[in-house]
């Protein structure tokens, strides 16, 4: 992540007009419910502050990529295809899983990949529902500076965690559509280079026994966003969570569910499997 990278020139023809809904800096930090909160206590807090922005099509610009603008697009074809298969969390881990982190080893050079956990999502999920749950609508990061590295602790035996620790590492989402191209809600994404640490908002998830953290993000207008149009089963996103080089490298990005203007009001849903994983140098 810096904001001091050259931004890539992009074509303006080629962009939606959409609303992201950010989070406003009050300076009380946000928290997160994966589950229905207790009576009286909202799943969100954090004031949304709802921004038009444009989203350009990324399938048109050249040079985006993992290390650079902290997401790219990958051509991968796995052998579960249905939805049905997919809610299998046993088949998800005994195929995909493997599947995925030969895909990212291959990818990233990295020497070791440890997946560990995966969430299904469906547009027209009801929200606080644990195995499918609907898109996020805020503009966020999965995993903060701090967070990360307890990631390894959490995964890894202690001795080691501390040797990984000691070398680069990076948190990465291994992201794409189930049984049809993304016509509702797709992905937009934040060019790396454009987030300035100033507006990450490290904000508190709860699970029911464990409360991680994650960033929502203020609203800066040097954010430049993408999306890949009509994404399809056979093509993955690479989202850059986390990483821990300090070298130049895009170190995290940012990104949101978003309603599409152009989609048909008839369009099918949205059904989207997100893989998260460690990787090691």
């Amino acid at each position: 992540m810096s904001a001091l990278m050259n931004v890539i020139a992009v074509d303006e023809s080629t962009e939606v007009e959409a609303v992201l809904n950010y989070t406003r800096n009050t300076g009380v930090r946000p928290v997160n419910y994966t589950f229905d909160p207790p009576p009286g206590i909202p799943r969100s807090s954090g004031e949304i502050d709802a921004r038009t922005v444009s989203i350009h099509d990324a399938r048109r610009v050249h040079g985006l990529a993992l290390d650079a603008s902290g997401f790219e697009l990958i051509s991968h074809r796995s052998t579960l295809a249905d939805w049905g298969a997919f809610q299998d969390p046993d088949r998800v881990r005994a195929i995909d899983y493997p599947e995925v982190e030969a895909a990212l080893r291959i990818h990233t050079g990295a020497d070791k990949v440890l997946i560990f956990d995966h969430t299904l999502r469906d547009s027209t999920a009801e929200p606080g529902r644990a195995a499918l749950r609907e898109p996020v609508r805020r503009v966020h990061d999965d995993q903060t500076l701090d967070s990360a590295p307890q990631r390894v602790a959490k995964h890894l035996a202690p001795a080691e965690a501390a040797w990984r620790l000691g070398r680069r590492f990076a948190i990465l989402n291994f992201w794409r559509p189930v049984g049809g191209p993304v016509l509702r809600a797709p992905l937009a994404i934040c060019d790396a280079r454009t987030i300035d640490p100033a507006d990450l908002l490290p904000s508190d998830l709860k699970y029911p026994d464990w409360t991680g953290e994650t960033y929502a993000l203020s609203f800066n207008p040097r954010h430049r966003w993408y999306w890949y149009p009509h994404q399809r089963p056979t093509e993955a996103t690479l989202l850059k969570i986390y990483d821990s080089s300090i070298d130049g490298r895009a170190r995290l990005t940012a990104h949101t569910a978003f309603d599409d203007p152009t989609s048909a009001s008839n369009a099918p849903p949205r059904r989207s499997i997100e893989i998260r994983s460690l990787v090691f140098w």
